[in-house]
């Protein structure tokens, strides 16, 4: 029996997900979260063979979540947002499935079985985008401090918590600016967040 955790924000989808996998013969549901937050508690309570995470959850993203768990459980990240650098961040976080949420309830649990047999499963559509998106051009640094200011850090915080100068940090965020080909911070998020950089 493949013991699964399934972590996703929105109730009606977690539960539908759920009832479709616990149709499956070999396949049974141990635990449902609804925040990134609660992935690593779970999965030590609970043990599960495989985690089904959510990119997109409250209190921590699904691909840090992936990196949290990584070694304890497989990992298949079920996402609705195709974002090329999601699936190149996937891949580095340990995780060995990775699909979108127009899966069938068949193709997933497909994914399930794969991955807990030590393969992988990546949605041929996602690996296509990614391959074609090409890495972030974004230093460390940039996306870092990108990331901050996306959350509405200012200049000042973001220096103190990188534990760089204020005229550094906006120089990252310039050459982050610079790289994305964007006219000002706002639209060098957008398009880091669209690509799945951030």
């Amino acid at each position: 029996m493949i013991r699964v955790l399934l972590a996703d924000d929105e109730h009606l989808i977690r539960g539908a997900i759920a009832a479709l996998l616990d149709l499956e013969d070999g396949i049974k549901v141990v635990a449902q979260v609804g925040r990134g937050d609660e992935v690593v508690a779970a999965v030590a309570q609970h043990t599960p063979d495989v985690a089904v995470l959510d990119i997109e959850m409250p209190g921590m993203d699904g691909l840090t979540a992936a990196e949290r768990i990584s070694g304890q459980a497989k990992i298949v990240i079920l996402t609705s947002l195709g974002r090329p650098g999601y699936l190149r961040r996937a891949m580095a976080a340990g995780v060995s499935g990775f699909l979108g949420k127009d899966a069938s309830a068949e193709e997933l649990a497909m994914a399930i079985r794969k991955v807990h047999g030590g393969g992988r499963y990546l949605d041929a559509d996602l690996a296509a985008a990614a391959m074609t998106a090409g890495d972030s051009p974004l230093t460390d640094r940039e996306t870092d401090a990108l990331r901050m200011a996306g959350d509405g850090a200012a200049i000042a915080k973001i220096a103190t918590e990188l534990h760089l100068t204020e005229g550094t940090v906006r120089n990252y965020l310039s050459s982050a600016m610079t790289k994305l080909n964007a006219q000002n911070r706002l639209e060098a998020i957008r398009t880091a967040q669209r690509m799945g950089w951030l």
